[in-house]
C-alpha cells in the first residue's frame, strides 16, 4: 500500500511517480457525467465536458468552475492543435469541430464516403498536425449523451488532414474504440477498446498499434493491457511513456511494457483524465459527477 490512502503502490517504480504530501483534491461536483478534459496552459485553465448536460465547463484555480459553452452539441473528447485551437468531438452533431481563435466553431469532418459519422468520442493531434479520432456508436445509442439515431458507418479510428480535409480509416478492427493517445515519440498509438454498449460480455482492453515515421499505422491492434476493475475509457501518456488510464476504482498507471505499476484511488468511476497545471504534473480527473486533481511527480507527454 502507498504512502497515503489515495495511492496504491503495486510496483516499486510507482513510488517515485507520486507524492506523499499531495492529496486527491475535489475541484467541483454536481455534474452528470464528465468527459474530455483538456489543459490550456496559456490561459491557466481546464476545459471539460459535462456530457449529458450538453455543456463544456471551464475551471481555473482562482475563478473556480463556470460554463464555457452551452449548448455544446453534446461535446465529448477534446484536445488542442499545434496552433492552440480547441479540437472537439460532438455527439449531437456527429462531427469533429475546431474552435478558431476568434471563437468561430467550424466542422472539420462529419462524413466518410458520403455517410455520416457515428458519434466521435476522443481526439488527439499528432506533431504533423493530423487529427486522429475514435468514432464508436455510443452517442447515438441513447438520448442521454446525444440522441438515438441510426448508425451509417461501422465503428472506426480515423485520421484527418485538416489542411486538405482528407479523411482516412486508421483501423476498423474495434467494436467500441474510445480513448486515444500517442506514446511520447509517436511510434505507438494506444486505443481503448470499450466494447459494445449493453453487451453482457464486451471486449474491453487497451490496444496498441505501431506507427511509422510517416505517421502511418503499420501493425494490427494487439492487447497492451486489460484494466481491472472496470475498463479503460480515457488515457494519457507521461513523458516517460507510462500510460495513465481511467478505471472503475480510479486511475491506473501502466508501464510501456504493459505492467501495472500503481493506482490512484478515486471515490467514483473515472472516465477521463489529463495532465496540466504547473509543469504538466497535475493530473486532472473526470470521475462520474465530480472533478478531481492530484499533483504527481510525472509530467504529461508533449508532442515532438
Amino acid at each position: 500500500m502507498g504512502t497515503h490512502s489515495d495511492v496504491e503502490i503495486i510496483d516499486p517504480r510507482f513510488k517515485a511517480m507520486v507524492l506523499p504530501n499531495a492529496p486527491l483534491e475535489l475541484l467541483g461536483g454536481g455534474f452528470r457525467w464528465l468527459e474530455g478534459p483538456v489543459w490550456f496552459a496559456d490561459q491557466d485553465c481546464l476545459l471539460f465536458s459535462d456530457l449529458p448536460n450538453d455543456r463544456i465547463m471551464r475551471w481555473t484555480q482562482n475563478g473556480g468552475i463556470s460554463v464555457f459553452r452551452q449548448p455544446s452539441g453534446f461535446a465529448n473528447g477534446h484536445t488542442r492543435d499545434r496552433q492552440g485551437r480547441l479540437i472537439g468531438c460532438s455527439h449531437g452533431e456527429r462531427c469533429i469541430t475546431r474552435t478558431e481563435l476568434d471563437g468561430r466553431v467550424l466542422i472539420l469532418a462529419d462524413r466518410f464516403e458520403g455517410k455520416r459519422l457515428n458519434s466521435p468520442n476522443d481526439v488527439i493531434v499528432k506533431s504533423d498536425d493530423t487529427i486522429w479520432f475514435s468514432d464508436p456508436p455510443y452517442g447515438i445509442q441513447t438520448d442521454y449523451e446525444g440522441g438515438k439515431q441510426v448508425a451509417e458507418r461501422p465503428a472506426c479510428v480515423y485520421r484527418l488532414v485538416p489542411s486538405s480535409g482528407e479523411l482516412s480509416v486508421v483501423s476498423d478492427q474495434f467494436v467500441g474504440p474510445n480513448g486515444l493517445c500517442f506514446s511520447p515519440d509517436e511510434t505507438r498509438l494506444y486505443v481503448c477498446e470499450s466494447g459494445l454498449q449493453f453487451d453482457p460480455s464486451p471486449i474491453q482492453n487497451i490496444a496498441v498499434m505501431d506507427v511509422d515515421a510517416e505517421g502511418i499505422v503499420c501493425s494490427k491492434p494487439s492487447v497492451f493491457h486489460k484494466i481491472d476493475p472496470g475498463f479503460a475509457d480515457g488515457i494519457r501518456c507521461d513523458e516517460d511513456g507510462n500510460v495513465w488510464s481511467s478505471a472503475a476504482d480510479g486511475v491506473h498507471c501502466i508501464a510501456p511494457s504493459g505492467e501495472l505499476l500503481g493506482k490512484i484511488h478515486v471515490p467514483f468511476t473515472v472516465s477521463n483524465l489529463t495532465f496540466g497545471g504547473r509543469n504538466r504534473s497535475r493530473l486532472f480527473i473526470c470521475a462520474s459527477h465530480s472533478l478531481f486533481a492530484i499533483y504527481t511527480n510525472q509530467r504529461g507527454a508533449q508532442r515532438p
